[in-house]
Formats: C-alpha cells, sequence, structure tokens
C-alpha cells in the first residue's frame, strides 16, 4: 500500500506557518527588527495574535523559525557556490563559499543582521530548529577546511604551544563537531572564521563606514590573508564593479 501523503489539515498548517515566517521578514525588512512582534505578525495576516499562538508558542520561537529560515537560505547559497568548483580544488571551493556568504549578506542585510543578532532571550536548545540550521551553515566551512587538511596539512602551532584551556575548548568542539582534525588544525580554522566572519558583521553593521565607502576589496584583502594560514593558493575574485 502507498504511503499517505499529509492531510489536508496538516497542508493548511503548514501553509500557515509559512505564510506567517514571511510576513514576519517582511517587516523585519520594512521596520526593522523590533517591528517583528506576534501581534504585528497577527496584524498582517488578519488574525489576532491569540490565534497566532496556535501556530508559535512565543516571540522566542518565531524569531527561532525565521532565523533557521534564514541560515538554510543562506547555506543553500554558499553550497551552490561551493559546488560549482570541482571537487578536488578545496581552496577555490573554500574562497568561492567565502564570498557567496558575503554575496548574501550584503544583498540582505536585515536578514544577516537577523542571524548575527536574534533576539532570542531564551536559552538555546541544542536541538531547536534555529541552532541545527546554524550547525549546518558552519559546518559547510568546517567540513571544506577538513578536506583540505586533509588533502594538503596546513602549518599549525606546534602540541602543548596552545593554552591549555584553548586546547580543552577545541578538543570539545570538534567532538562535538565530528571534525577529524586536531585541535591546533581547529584552532588555525576558527582563527581565520572569527576575523572573516568578524569584518563580515562589520560591514552589514556600518560599524566600518567611518572609514569605508566600499569593503569589498577589504574583503579580498582578508581572503588573501588568510590563504596562507590554511596552506591554499588565493584566486583573484571577478569584480563586481
Amino acid at each position: 500500500m502507498a504511503a499517505q501523503g499529509p492531510s489536508r489539515r496538516d497542508r493548511v498548517r503548514q501553509a500557515t506557518l509559512a505564510e506567517i515566517r514571511a510576513v514576519a521578514r517582511k517587516l523585519l525588512i520594512e521596520k526593522g527588527p523590533a517591528a517583528v512582534t506576534i501581534n504585528a505578525v497577527a496584524r498582517e495576516m488578519g488574525m489576532s495574535g491569540p490565534a497566532l499562538y496556535h501556530y508559535f508558542a512565543g516571540h522566542d520561537e518565531l524569531v527561532g523559525a525565521v532565523t533557521a529560515d534564514f541560515f538554510r537560505e543562506l547555506t543553500a547559497v554558499v553550497e551552490a557556490a561551493r559546488d560549482s568548483c570541482p571537487p578536488d580544488e578545496h581552496g577555490r571551493r573554500l574562497l568561492a563559499a567565502c564570498r557567496a556568504m558575503r554575496g548574501w549578506a550584503i544583498m540582505h542585510q536585515a536578514e544577516f543582521g537577523w542571524v548575527f543578532a536574534s533576539p532570542i532571550t531564551a536559552e538555546r536548545r541544542p536541538d531547536s530548529p534555529r541552532e541545527l540550521a546554524g550547525r549546518d551553515f558552519e559546518q559547510v566551512f568546517l567540513e571544506e577546511v577538513a578536506e583540505l587538511w586533509k588533502a594538503r596539512p596546513f602549518p599549525v602551532p606546534a602540541p602543548g604551544e596552545l593554552h591549555l584551556s584553548i586546547a580543552e575548548q577545541l578538543r570539545v568542539y570538534a567532538d562535538s563537531s565530528g571534525v577529524d582534525m586536531p585541535v591546533e588544525a581547529v584552532h588555525v580554522f576558527l582563527t581565520c572564521w572569527i576575523r572573516l566572519y568578524g569584518l563580515l558583521c562589520m560591514e552589514v553593521l556600518n560599524q566600518l563606514s567611518f572609514a569605508y565607502s566600499d569593503l569589498e576589496p577589504v574583503f579580498e584583502e582578508c581572503l588573501r590573508e588568510m590563504a596562507p594560514k590554511l596552506g591554499l593558493d588565493y584566486d583573484e575574485a571577478t569584480p563586481s564593479r
């Protein structure tokens, strides 16, 4: 007997959930994060606030669901850029993924700002949609660096050179991420990631506008500096201007 698909009731519920998240995104883009409230979304949909609680338990759950959507969209863009390069060219794949991340962030500044500082006040559950989607996004970069390490190990600190606390924290992180790299290699990856992601966050949040009107060459300079740390060749990007 063929498996039955979702019931009409389930399809209607899923469609309403998708509409709620779409309305929340519209409010975010047009009016900012503070405008994304249960009552505001309900008004846009012609519903009452209490009616919306049949779909989301509260503001935190709504924010988490919308943030998960953004992470999934960003992950799909990054994976597509990565996979446009040959499977064995890990350097090109990694650079393509980094550039795709910036491209999406610049085109969707409200969404990226929300991802970076999503206003969730309750404790984040490791199995929540937001955390799972965020982990999938992070894994795109982490797994590519792990493949790069496997193919051509890059320079890392000598064993015992890292502060004991740093080494232990990275060991826990590596184990939880399922990545097969020594903690010293994970340290190099995270050092590069913090520099790159931090620069992008500052750009999207307009924290560098006092000095720069065009941060694309600054981002490329960051990639150029990161490349030798990971033992890969830097390929110049095609200028967007």
